[in-house]
């Protein structure tokens, strides 16, 4: 009965994690330490393994690489200065925070709020890090471009992996 019970509370717990990215909270390492506490807790010779902690782990790695060096990423591509990088990240992170606040509907609006609130952040700090050091206008705007789209693709990736791992979390329990 404990098992199943602890499964329930450990699915329920995934998904708030797969949500909670959205709002650069490390979600896929939330769900990875929900399952350490699962498998701590629970002593069956069935469900998930520690096998199972160990790939999800792996997976959260591979999440966070994808986002944070999306937008890095894409912004050197088109030729950004480091300034620019780092600008645009940190810009992201605190975008996202404000965002979150921005936008007075619950749940949905908040989520929107934080990512509208990377993107800008992203573009805005790529774009401030370029104009510190003197590059051109149409530079400015490529740079800032390239870091919005790599740091959406980055977080989209991450999502992905959180949902992969919240369905192999999923799968593993009830097998």
């Amino acid at each position: 009965m404990w098992y199943w019970s602890a499964g329930i509370i450990l699915t329920l717990v995934n998904a708030v994690c797969v949500f909670a990215n959205l709002f650069m909270i490390p979600g896929n390492w939330l769900m990875l330490g929900s399952l350490c506490v699962f498998l701590l807790a629970t002593d069956v010779p069935y469900g998930p393994t520690w096998v199972t902690l160990i790939i999800t782990g792996v997976l959260a790695g591979l999440g966070e690489i994808f986002e944070m060096f999306g937008g890095g990423a894409g912004a050197a591509r088109r030729g950004a200065s480091r300034r620019a990088i780092v600008l645009s990240f940190v810009l992201s992170l605190a975008g996202s925070i404000t965002g979150t606040f921005l936008v007075p509907v619950p749940f949905i609006g908040t989520a929107i709020g934080a990512v509208a609130g990377a993107a800008i952040g992203a573009y805005l700090g790529a774009w401030i890090g370029e104009a510190w050091i003197g590059s051109e206008v149409v530079k400015r705007n490529a740079v800032g471009n390239a870091a919005m789209t790599g740091r959406m693709l980055g977080l989209i990736a991450k999502l992905g992996i959180g949902m992969a791992i919240f369905v192999f979390q999923l799968i593993s329990l009830w097998l």
